[in-house]
């Protein structure tokens, strides 16, 4: 990317926001001009977080022109909107490498810059943070502005509403700046914001106080009837305007201002740095804004994946040498509709990320089984338990990662009263370029250790569609689905096929299903149907006789490629899918352990807690005690990259595993390596 600032005639000079606060206030309309087109010119060639960036231009340029950052603080909520912020703030010489392995964080990350107060790659944070700064500056007697940005749908997660109510109850310094963009990925699904738009363009509200005003200035030169207007005006404002709420819960309430007017915005955080206590500035920006495509199709536009043509914003297509699969997203999203279609209680729910999970699918064939939540994990799964307590068997469509913030609910309101609400969990593994905060590191440990919970985790996308279908077809007659009890799978030489007992038992409650983002292994898909899984019963995917590899999840095929390579090594190495990290299958282990000295275990998940450990405690209450290696992600958070590159990183690809089975083979016989 050409990296040259001189078609930038502002941002060029500018490197920090003290450089930015030399410029004359005249301007700022300038200089938003420059970063938006920066900005542009930046995505367009690399991808990235795109539409809400664009739309606080000039809220980033206003905040560090008023404010004397970073003494000041500034905390951004969500991340994403943050791309001007960092171009302001000595970080524009980078902007070509955000989120590339090695290169800028794609969300606010502490250790990246001084103005980086907060990390913030979740939603819904800024505020219980902000209070948090500014309790801990009175403590410390010192003085500086403390400003939480919350917007592009944060406002829809619970946890704002509960440190607004402290905040107002503490009564501290703390201004909060509402970004109302009217969208968060999605068409935003907060009611108040219908309210908001609803009174901000209401012409009766408007005509009154334009009327209230001309009025008493011509009656009264000393402008005493415009004051006691005011006091109407302010009146009027408390309740029929979103003042009435914040107000309420102690905010003193300013807007709804344009926030696209740079200088209008300088004056009102002049004007509100002379206040104290809570502040709340309500003001109303255009996700896009400034370009045209963005500014027509905000969820296109909220990320662009890749490179896009600059004018007419159409993705440019990179080279590919056969036709790819399908994503697993979109193989979910078909296989709920058809389940849908079949089932009139199966109900599809999403956290304001119906593209992302594929729901969108749901949403447009079947609107009525469609139920977005907002940024509301917490509600989407309570709302689901309650659901299925009236016999109907939601699937909670929740990336990996977001789903960890309803853990309490997963555990109190699902699990221990043995719901059947299932977990759809997109996202699980290693996601690429949004880094540790979305990589879908955690959840089989998260999950496994939860009574009632059965995990499942297809090898590919047929099999996503198989689990699927057997998560939400569990009950039939007097309780039990005899479709589902059924075992003709080949267990190898020396194993007798089982009949599923008590190994393989029918479950009601919690199901989750992890699958990773992006397209499949290729596999044939089922024009239509399904076919029903024993729960807690996996197969053998290949054969040996020196080890076992036995793991979960498509990394199970860079396992079989690994055990071809060992084989023209001379080394036999079988390949096994459990299919379920809850329940395992115990016959399948037990059988693997009486065969081979050497098993290792795979997964796409950290290794303390995991599948692995699963393994290793089974075999710690077992009567045969093999050489144990397991494998996945290390005890730390992985940084942002492409998901090859990172697999590479961690070593779960053809070429680390085959090097770990020569090790295992090669290495004396400890009990477990790790």
């Amino acid at each position: 990317m050409n990296t040259s600032f001189d078609q930038y005639p502002f941002l060029k000079n500018i490197d920090t926001p003290e450089d930015l606060r030399k410029y004359p206030v005249s301007d700022l309309r300038a200089i938003s001009a420059d970063v938006r087109e920066y900005l542009i010119d930046t995505i367009s060639q690399i991808g990235g977080h795109f539409g809400a960036g664009l739309g606080v231009v000039e809220l980033s340029v206003a905040l560090h022109y008023a404010l004397d950052t970073p003494r000041d603080k500034v905390i951004w909520d969500v991340g994403h909107q943050a791309y001007p912020h960092k171009i302001l703030t000595g970080r524009k010489e980078r902007m070509n490498t955000i989120r590339q392995k090695d290169g800028l964080a794609p969300f606010l990350k502490r250790e990246e810059s001084e103005y980086d107060v907060f990390g913030a790659g979740h939603a819904s944070t800024s505020i219980s943070a902000a209070l948090g700064i500014a309790t801990a500056r009175d403590f410390n007697g010192e003085d500086y502005k403390v400003a939480a940005v919350i917007g592009d749908g944060s406002m829809t997660g619970g946890i704002a509403y509960e440190a607004l109510n402290n905040c107002g109850m503490l009564k501290k310094d703390v201004l909060v700046i509402l970004n109302d963009n009217r969208m968060s990925i999605a068409p935003n699904v907060w009611a108040l914001h219908e309210y908001f738009n609803t009174l901000i363009t209401n012409p009766t509200v408007r005509k009154f106080k334009d009327s209230v005003w001309d009025v008493a200035g011509k009656i009264d030169k000393h402008d005493r009837l415009r004051f006691a207007g005011s006091k109407l005006v302010d009146g009027m404002k408390a309740v029929m305007t979103p003042g009435m709420m914040f107000e309420a819960l102690g905010f003193k309430y300013f807007g709804p201002f344009n926030a696209h007017n740079v200088v209008k915005l300088v004056e009102m955080l002049e004007f509100l740095k002379t206040q104290s206590g809570p502040l709340l500035l309500h003001v109303i920006s255009e996700k896009g804004k400034g370009y045209a495509p963005a500014e027509s199709h905000v969820q296109r536009y909220h990320a662009a994946g890749g490179a896009f043509d600059k004018i007419t914003g159409a993705a440019i297509a990179k080279p590919v040498a056969k036709p790819q699969p399908p994503e697993y997203t979109k193989v979910f999203g078909n296989a709920l509709v058809e389940i849908c279609k079949a089932n009139p209680k199966v109900v599809g729910i999403t956290a304001a990320m119906p593209d992302g999970t594929g729901l969108n699918i749901l949403q447009k064939e079947m609107p009525e089984r469609f139920f977005d939540v907002g940024i509301a994990e917490q509600h989407a799964v309570t709302f689901a338990a309650g659901m299925a307590t009236e016999g109907f068997t939601p699937v909670c469509a929740i990336y990996s990662t977001f789903l960890q913030r309803a853990f309490d609910q997963i555990i109190h309101d699902c699990a221990i009263q043995n719901l059947p609400v299932i977990f759809a969990m997109d996202r699980a593994g290693l996601v690429g370029a949004d880094g540790p905060t979305h990589h879908g590191a955690f959840d089989l440990s998260y999950l496994r250790l939860i009574p009632n919970m059965t995990i499942m985790v297809p090898k590919d996308e047929q099999e996503l569609r198989d689990m699927l279908f057997t998560a939400t077809n569990r009950v039939g007659v007097n309780g039990i689905n005899p479709n589902l009890v059924t075992d003709d799978r080949n267990l190898g030489d020396g194993l007798t096929p089982l009949t599923p007992t008590a190994s393989s038992p029918i479950t009601t409650g919690p199901v989750a299903i992890r699958y990773p983002r992006g397209v499949g292994i290729g596999v044939p898909l089922a024009a239509e149907g399904f076919t029903a899984l024993p729960i807690g019963v996996g197969e053998m995917m290949r054969d040996g006789t020196d080890v076992a590899i036995v793991g979960v999840g498509p990394i199970l095929y860079e396992a079989v490629k690994a055990a071809e390579d060992l084989e023209r090594q001379g080394i036999s190495v079988a390949v096994a899918n459990a299919r379920f990290a809850k329940p395992l299958d115990t016959a399948l282990l037990d059988g693997l352990g009486a065969r081979f000295k050497h098993i290792l275990t795979l997964e796409e998940n950290t290794i303390l807690g995991g599948f692995g450990s699963a393994v290793v405690e089974h075999f710690a209450k077992s009567a045969v005690h093999p050489h144990i290696s397991v494998m996945g992600l290390p005890d730390r958070f992985i940084e942002h990259g492409s998901p090859q590159s990172l697999m590479t990183e961690v070593g779960l690809t053809r070429e680390g595993i085959r090097a770990r089975v020569l090790e295992m083979v090669g290495a004396k016989k400890e009990q477990v390596t790790v």
